[in-house]
């Protein structure tokens, strides 16, 4: 008689159950669940920035007006965000966003001066093209870091320098200004119920989009599966190379629509002015709770992430405070975001629900 048995289920890897999801989390309690997420973490902490903000200049700062400003101006990189959070979420990343923005917004803006210029047929097909200038590049970065195993840091480096060089060739270094009035008009500085930013409610309609798919859809689960351990998802019958490939296609597409975005807001190209903004981005995500070591995304606290350097940034200004503060503040945070994510990692594989704070002063050991 046969004597062979099968295996215990403690032979599985770890890695397997974490990436589909089926390990038995401990059950906490709604409130105390809120307290130790991450977004919730920072939403206080941007609270008490704009507290703080709104005492110091409450005629200028806590007004309207001014918040009108900074969800404007946060409304572009929260676009780029959310393809981001994906990127991440698979623990990689995508240097190449500000210069695909770019790249597209001048296509779009050259072929829609190539049309006459004006009409909302021009605009559509302009809007169009910035799309599908994005999902190439999208496509570009993710078919090689899937099937040619490049890592994604050095793919979406070469690519900022690629699209940022050929947007450079196009135009011979001179911003394009030639923009469709009803871009400027109805995207740019249109306006629903008279005082909320159109291009807002574009960046909210996205950001709801994500948070859904990410939440309630197989490719959101694919993706976190991805994140959390690409050798596990490919056991459990994830086709890991397709879902990175859909990944980078959706923030490459996501960046061709924020090209269009900016050239609606600033009716130019703005090719230098787009330096800063995949740090900007990236800063946000991880601020957020996004972990860069894959396989936790939160768009909401990608949101909130994002909105910390901008409103220190329109603070700073309005109190004369040099703006230059404002890069040392957000350095300061992201640095703690990401110690906080790597203390609850270590904690979670020990099965050690350490604090943060015990962690700390206890200089990494155990207990």
């Amino acid at each position: 008689m046969s004597t062979s048995t099968s295996r215990p289920s403690s032979t599985t890897p770890a890695t397997e159950t974490v990436a589909i999801g089926t390990f038995d989390e401990p059950k906490t309690g709604v409130v105390r669940g809120l307290l130790r997420a991450q977004a919730f973490q920072i939403f206080l902490v941007l609270l008490a920035i704009i507290i703080a903000f709104s005492a110091i200049a409450p005629d200028t700062f806590a007004q309207w007006s001014n918040f009108r400003l900074i969800i404007q101006n946060a409304s572009i990189l929260a676009v780029l965000a959310v393809g981001m959070t994906y990127v991440i979420t698979t623990a990689g990343i995508d240097l190449s966003i500000g210069s695909v923005l770019v790249f597209s917004g001048v296509v779009a803006a050259i072929t829609m001066r190539a049309l006459g210029g004006e009409g909302w047929g021009v605009a559509a097909i302009g809007i169009l093209v910035s799309i599908l200038s994005g999902l190439f590049w999208g496509l570009f970065n993710g078919f090689l870091i899937a099937k040619g195993k490049i890592p994604p840091l050095i793919v979406t480096l070469g690519t900022l320098g690629i699209t940022l060089g050929l947007a450079q060739i196009i135009t011979g270094g001179i911003d394009v200004r030639e923009v469709p009035a009803v871009l400027t008009d109805s995207i740019g500085y249109g306006n629903i119920f008279g005082t909320i930013p159109m291009i807002s409610v574009i960046a909210l309609l996205v950001i709801v989009f994500g948070a859904v798919m990410l939440r309630f859809t197989r490719f959101g689960l694919y993706t976190l599966a991805v994140g959390s351990s690409e050798i596990a998802a490919r056991r459990v019958g994830v086709k890991v190379d397709s879902q990175l490939i859909r990944v980078y296609m959706l923030s490459g597409g996501l960046a061709g629509l924020a090209g269009i975005l900016s050239l609606s807001q600033f009716s130019t190209t703005a090719i230098a002015g787009q330096s800063q903004t995949n740090l900007n981005v990236i800063a946000g995500v991880v601020i957020g709770g996004t972990s860069l070591f894959g396989g936790v995304g939160t768009i909401l606290g990608t949101v909130v992430g994002l909105f910390i350097p901008a409103v220190l940034q329109n603070g700073f200004v309005i109190t004369g405070v040099q703006p230059f503060w404002q890069q040392v503040a957000v350095g300061a945070v992201l640095i703690t975001a990401v110690y906080v994510d790597q203390v609850r990692r270590s904690s979670a594989m020990r099965g050690n629900p350490q604090g943060l704070w015990r962690k700390f002063v206890s200089g990494g050991r155990r207990g």
